[in-house]
């Protein structure tokens, strides 16, 4: 099976085969530890393409391909995982919650990888395949690395190319940072485009924008794709052995490709690399090393993260987990409910020096609950899932998605754990020393809006309401719409950007009906049409009310900066270019980072 072809490879076929012929255990053992490597390598060889597709769509200008080749990626993996698991199990049926079975095919198949550079994804490759054919009978299985391999040890300098500046920053060295990628569509002014490059960089300098003058360049080999942006990454390298960021922003056009932007601030990488957006394709194979360079200039954001960003989506999962294993173990600390409102639909928790916020479904939601008849915990599921297989648009946090999944019981507060058992006792139970979790949502943590600002300053408050504006026009962009627009769905991240985090009121922009009250006459006493109409029906009008922002001041900053959401004539239009099949650019950094013109001292500074 390939992204567009149910089809197995040969070696798959004769996988099948072979295990469906085994005649006793240590046949049928290596058979299956063989059958899921041949399913593995047909995964991972197609996986590795699909950078270069995004690389092709990038130089034909085709965002329509972009767009689809990061959908099918997003889905590959558990494509793969639901189509073969049946299989293997119908070919295998002693494997359906055998734990000795399990452990044997595990030690065979750990002999098959354990030279691999790509040991970790097909360790995690393997352990998806087993839960999904034992998930019948929730047989919970540890998310955890695969153990180190030899392939692994590589340099982390093997990823990325080293450019002196023992003459300083010249264009000569930026003509060959444009060379990265390798490019097959022409540049519309390379010579130009390295020219403004240098003098931005220059400037940079001149104005103590980076940290003194830098020895060297590093550049990742091979190019960042997404939508209709390409980016070349790497990092400034100063004497005393630290860095800072740089990144290039490419366009295509008709005239040929051109520098957008340059980027050189921390800040500036974690929005790029956020994983409120769909995932980068990196032309570079060597993830592992490409996810450290990216730490070495975004230390604040968890290694699991970069992993998730580039594309390697369940080895971020694994690491994610360790990483809050490893700030549980260092801090003492334990899961509390999480600080803020309590959550209608998802029960959620974390601690204090936890990067994360988890939640499970309730069995029922409280009674705030407004939106009628539930639809059950595994409709909630599946637009979790949904916003993880789209493009985020920089306004929505991933949901790292977790099944049968078992925690120690010491991890959790006795209070927190028996009002999960109690509120969500078909999500959570607990047998003896260990926490049985069968469905949990990991989101990166961020502080609910409402709480920010009870403390915010007036000027922190005017900014968070210009971007929630942002939020809701990204959203929107992407054909998201939050029907609930309690402003409890809402949070703050570090850089100050306002992010949705609650998703089981989504619905696609293209399904509401956007209606007004104000041509409406007053005092009118008869009910509006679109009263009895079904489905999602949305008055601009209200936007602001629904958002149930209590602070005055708060309200008045909204409406000052949003005007244009309050009106139906917004919502009509982007919905008819929705469904003209328009692809619509998101705002992805700061105006002063673009080469149109030089910007100014204050420009920068307020960013």
């Amino acid at each position: 099976m390939t992204a567009t072809s149910s089809v197995d490879t040969p070696l798959v076929q004769e996988g099948y085969a072979r295990l469906r012929a085994a005649v006793d255990h240590p046949e049928s053992v290596a058979a299956t530890a063989d059958l899921i490597l041949a399913i593995f390598d047909e995964f991972y060889g197609t996986a590795r393409g699909f950078p270069f597709r995004a690389q092709r769509a990038f130089e034909r200008m085709d965002p329509a391909a972009s767009l689809r080749i990061s959908r099918e990626r997003l889905g590959l993996y558990s494509r793969y995982v639901a189509h073969h698991g049946p299989r293997i199990q119908s070919a295998y049926p002693a494997l359906i919650g055998d734990e000795p079975l399990w452990g044997d095919v595990d030690a065979h198949y750990l002999k098959l990888i354990e030279n691999r550079y790509e040991a970790d994804i097909a360790f995690s490759f393997a352990r998806s395949i087993r839960r999904n054919i034992c998930h019948s009978i929730w047989q919970p299985v540890g998310y955890s690395f695969s153990a180190p391999n030899r392939q692994r040890a590589k340099s982390l300098a093997a990823a990325h190319a080293r450019f002196r500046l023992a003459h300083g920053i010249d264009a000569s060295v930026m003509r060959d940072v444009l060379l990265v990628p390798g490019l097959t569509a022409p540049f519309r002014d390379a010579r130009r485009d390295a020219d403004r490059i240098a003098d931005r960089v220059n400037w940079l300098i001149a104005y103590g924008e980076l940290d003194g003058r830098p020895v060297a360049l590093d550049m990742i080999k091979g190019g960042f794709y997404r939508d209709l942006t390409a980016f070349l990454v790497g990092r400034f390298v100063f004497a005393d052995g630290t860095y800072q960021p740089f990144a290039v922003c490419l366009l295509n056009s008709d005239s040929g490709i051109y520098v957008d932007a340059v980027l050189h601030r921390s800040s500036d990488l974690h929005s790029l690399f956020s994983s409120t957006l769909a995932n980068f394709h990196v032309t570079n194979e060597l993830y592992y090393q490409v996810c450290a360079f990216l730490h070495s200039v975004m230390p604040a954001r968890p290694l699991g993260l970069h992993y998730s960003t580039i594309g390697f989506n369940h080895v971020g999962k694994a690491a994610i987990l360790n990483e809050i294993r490893e700030q549980m173990a260092s801090s003492g600390q334990r899961f509390e409910p999480s600080p803020g409102f309590e959550g209608t639909v998802a029960m959620g928790f974390t601690f204090e020096a936890c990067r994360y916020h988890l939640k499970v479904v309730r069995d029922r939601p409280t009674d705030e609950y407004k939106w009628g008849e539930f639809p059950g915990v595994d409709a909630v599921l599946e637009k979790y899932r949904l916003v993880h297989d789209i493009n985020r648009t920089g306004s929505m946090l991933d949901n790292v998605m977790y099944f049968n999944l078992q925690l120690d019981r010491a991890m959790f507060d006795p209070q927190l754990l028996a009002d999960l058992c109690k509120h969500a006792a078909g999500n959570v139970c607990v047998e003896g020393d260990l926490v049985l979790i069968r469905s949990l949502i990991g989101q990166f943590k961020i502080t609910p809006l409402p709480v920010f600002l009870e403390s915010a300053s007036e000027a922190e408050t005017e900014e968070a309401m210009i971007n929630l504006g942002h939020c809701v026009r990204n959203n929107a962009v992407a054909n998201i719409f939050n029907r609930d627009l309690d402003a409890r769905n809402y949070g703050i991240g570090y850089y100050g950007k306002v992010f949705l985090f609650d998703y089981d009121a989504v619905e696609q922009l293209t399904d509401v009906k956007v209606r007004t009250n104000l041509d409406r006459i007053d005092g009118e006493d008869d009910p509006p049409e679109w009263f009895f109409e079904e489905g999602v029906v949305f008055l601009p009008e209200e936007l602001e009310a629904g958002l149930r922002i209590h602070d005055r001041t708060a309200r008045r900053y909204f409406r000052k900066h949003n005007a244009d959401l309050l009106m139906p004539s917004y919502w009509w239009d982007l919905q008819q270019r929705l469904q003209r099949g328009e692809v619509l650019s998101l705002r992805l950094y700061p105006e002063s980072r673009r080469l149109r013109n030089r910007p100014k001292i204050a420009e920068i500074q307020s960013d």
